[in-house]
């Protein structure tokens, strides 16, 4: 049995290959080595997805955020020598050489995850050849949605939302103040997370005039900061995926076209592209 995953900071899809050529799914929370050692991965995989697996696995493939260096695919390595103690191959690899495979197979393109995260890359049609580096939560994470979900925060705090807007805000959860949004920004785990659950309010009103404007300034500056840096970026297809790829598809498309940009593949998540990579590899 194959073992695929695709892992990011809040979720991760598997799919077992079966020596039948059966596929089934699996769904867990999300890793990322920054935050988690090997102990705990190791539990939740215990938990959650080895009572699915009903015979040996054979290959390992995983594709996760937060996949740096050696170091932190060490990180998952050793989790996966704890729980499939007789697979003899456990490869580990970065979530963008993932997305990368899945939506352009061996094809060039430029490749691109827009989900609680932000990232992007050039490839090769082999692998990743080019890369503008992101900058992680703080510093990044343009067009994602835990950047999204900040700029709504920021809007409400500086008193910026149109009233009709603040008022959905906070029937729907409820009055925020300064102090609790600081101690979710700077002192709880997955400040990321916690900002992109918000996005999906955005969602539910991005046909308002102050939210869609949000929302199109935020792929904007993704662009700006990083896609047309890359010299092919108008010689080749561009494709995406992540949740906010998927769902704001639309105003994605108008700020590429703006750019004079082509998209391609839009997919909530690769996990269907790389099982039909390793099906055709293996």
């Amino acid at each position: 049995m194959i073992l695929i995953a695709d892992s990011g900071s809040s979720k991760t899809d598997w799919r077992l290959i079966g020596s039948d050529a059966s596929i089934q799914q699996v769904k867990t929370i999300g890793f990322n080595p920054y935050y988690q050692d090997s102990a705990s991965i190791a539990d939740e995989l215990k938990l959650h997805l080895l009572p699915k697996i009903n015979e040996p696995i054979t290959e390992i493939y995983y594709y996760g955020t937060g996949i740096t260096n050696l170091e932190k695919s060490q990180v998952l390595i050793d989790a996966f020598n704890s729980v499939f103690r007789e697979c003899p191959k456990a490869y580990v690899h970065n979530d963008m050489l993932g997305a990368a495979r899945a939506l352009a197979g061996h094809h060039t393109g430029i490749v691109c995850i827009l989900g609680t995260g932000s990232n992007s890359c050039f490839y090769d049609g082999e692998q990743i050849a080019h890369q503008i580096p992101p900058l992680g939560f703080w510093l990044g994470d343009e067009g994602s949605g835990g950047y999204l979900g900040k700029q709504l925060v920021l809007s409400y705090l500086h008193k910026e939302l149109p009233t009709e807007l603040r008022e959905k805000f906070e029937k729907r959860y409820g009055a925020k103040d300064r102090l609790e949004i600081l101690d979710n920004a700077y002192h709880k785990p997955f400040p990321n997370r916690y900002f992109a659950s918000f996005s999906k309010f955005l969602f539910d009103n991005r046909q308002h005039p102050f939210i869609y404007r949000l929302v199109f300034e935020a792929f904007t500056a993704f662009f700006e900061k990083y896609l047309l840096k890359y010299p092919a970026i108008h010689q080749c297809k561009i494709h995406f995926t992540g949740s906010v790829a998927f769902y704001y598809s639309d105003i994605l498309r108008q700020v590429a076209n703006s750019k004079a940009c082509t998209v391609g593949i839009i997919a909530e998540t690769p996990i269907a592209g790389l099982t039909l990579y390793h099906q055709q590899t293996n």
